[in-house]
């Protein structure tokens, strides 16, 4: 698709989102995570099911430590070489860390069942890199508190039964899984059912002049979640966003197999 794309040489802008947005006059001002600022007269918003972040530590001040001392995905695991790392969560992902990292760092992994629920191989794993000293491992544990300020010293876990530990640790990574968010959509002032956008499916608008919804993320009577659905509902969007943006323009209908200019266009067929 991107290559379809590059004869129409659209302005595409990756790695950020759209934060805001507010009426000016007949147009939206979009403000991104980057502090882009751009105006036009649409919005076409095609966010799938949301995006998928990470399911955080409900703890108290955690949020102060994200990014910092707290992380929920690993980028460079050299990062943690030497460091005193405390790994939470049984899915498969703590287990994967906990026995690569064990490699090159001192590492505790806490989870709050006695079972694991990754692979089975990789729990014997764990558990014969417990009887080697390699790795400690916690359960049925859960976190309880952060101590430090600017930078984690420990944290203290606890037991249902109140039994409670603390251990010195310079990082905490967790592996709680993926949740669907919408994001800032849901501060937008759509008439959102659940986590979709009602769309009239005339145009695909919205409840609000010049916002578009099309794909998993609108929802109408018989709507199907399919990406031929997607492409049809994004073609009756961009039509009625031309017919918004240039009131006073002709729209003119083409058709690939017979349009010479977007043939030319598309390097289909060379001009006379």
């Amino acid at each position: 698709m991107l290559e379809q794309i590059k004869p129409f040489k659209t302005n595409i802008h990756l790695n950020e989102r759209v934060q805001e947005i507010s009426k000016e006059e007949n147009n939206w001002k979009i403000k991104t995570s980057k502090s882009k600022i751009f105006i036009a007269p649409n919005i076409i918003i095609a966010g799938g099911v949301g995006s998928f972040e990470p399911r955080k530590f409900s703890v108290k001040g955690a949020e102060n430590f994200e990014n910092k001392g707290i992380f929920y995905s690993v980028k460079d695991k050299n990062f943690f070489k030497s460091k005193k790392v405390c790994i939470f969560g049984g899915g498969d992902s703590a287990l994967d860390w906990a026995i690569e990292l064990s490699k090159i760092s001192e590492v505790v992994l806490v989870h709050r069942r006695n079972e694991f629920r990754g692979a089975e191989h990789s729990g014997e794993i764990a558990r014969k890199l417990e009887k080697e000293g390699k790795i400690k491992i916690k359960t049925p544990f859960q976190i309880q508190s952060i101590e430090g300020k600017d930078k984690i010293n420990s944290i203290i876990i606890n037991k249902e039964d109140g039994k409670t530990e603390e251990i010195k640790t310079d990082f905490v990574l967790g592996f709680f899984g993926l949740i669907m968010k919408l994001g800032p959509i849901a501060e937008w002032g759509l008439n959102l059912d659940k986590k979709t956008i009602p769309v009239d499916t005339e145009n695909f608008q919205t409840n609000k002049k010049g916002i578009y919804a099309i794909g998993d993320i609108c929802t109408y009577p018989g709507k199907l979640k399919l990406i031929l659905s997607g492409f049809h509902e994004g073609a009756l969007a961009a039509r009625a966003c031309f017919k918004l943006a240039r009131p006073n323009e002709k729209y003119r209908f083409e058709f690939t197999t017979t349009s010479k200019s977007i043939q030319e266009k598309l390097g289909v067929k060379k001009s006379d």
